[in-house]
């Protein structure tokens, strides 16, 4: 959790900016979806859950709208729709990590039950915000190998799914691009757009929209 003096928002900003936030290959993650999702908060895309069921989508949601919370300069990773990202990607390419989500999840409701009195997703924002200290500074009990390592698990995840590329479903209306202020993809960058002195106006497309990745794509799925 952010140190004083330094927003929650600000941190994980430096830190995609620092390093992109990984991406993973389009072809790994599922296709169609199962059951009903947790009910997002307002302006969140809507979920259908692939790999979670409705409780775990529930505190998971209430987790990463800590770490990167909507505020007064706009939303969040509950908007950017990082549940739907790290949800999918468990049903394939994250699909190692599902054992320790399951079971972080569920200790992490204990945790709650025992020091609050309640699921986490049920408690107020300063009471989330002492457990998930605690979660990431190791000293909440109930976690195996620790809850520092999952609060790192989901501390990754949740910034992939806020400012990765939209195709693997995060980033929805490309909320995490909007807030680095990342002007988006371009295949070419002529001289105009390399002076120092302008800033390129925002071209937001997926990379998987350029019409180059759309015929690799379908050449993939069409076996050539």
């Amino acid at each position: 959790m952010p140190s004083a003096g330094l927003s929650r928002r600000e941190m994980l900003k430096r830190a995609v900016v620092a390093g992109a936030a990984a991406s993973w290959p389009l072809a790994a993650y599922g296709g169609g979806a199962t059951t009903a999702g947790t009910a997002a908060q307002s302006g969140a895309p809507p979920l259908t859950l692939e790999t979670l069921d409705e409780a775990e989508a529930a505190t998971l949601e209430a987790i990463v709208a800590r770490l990167i919370p909507s505020d007064e300069t706009g939303p969040g990773a509950v908007e950017a729709g990082a549940v739907r990202y790290i949800d999918q990607a468990l049903a394939g390419a994250l699909a190692s990590s599902l054992p320790a989500y399951r079971a972080g999840l569920a200790a992490l409701d204990r945790y709650a039950q025992a020091e609050r009195g309640g699921r986490f997703a049920g408690l107020d924002p300063a009471d989330q915000d002492a457990l998930l200290t605690a979660v990431e500074s190791n000293d909440a009990p109930g976690f195996a190998p620790s809850s520092s390592a999952f609060f790192q698990l989901l501390r990754t995840h949740t910034i992939e799914g806020t400012f990765s590329d939209p195709a693997y479903g995060g980033n929805a209306d490309f909320i995490g691009w909007k807030l680095i202020g990342y002007p988006g993809l371009r295949t070419t960058v002529p001289p105009d757009l390399q002076r120092i002195d302008r800033m390129p106006p925002d071209r937001q497309v997926s990379a998987y929209d350029f019409p180059a990745f759309a015929a690799a794509r379908a050449r993939r799925t069409g076996g050539g």
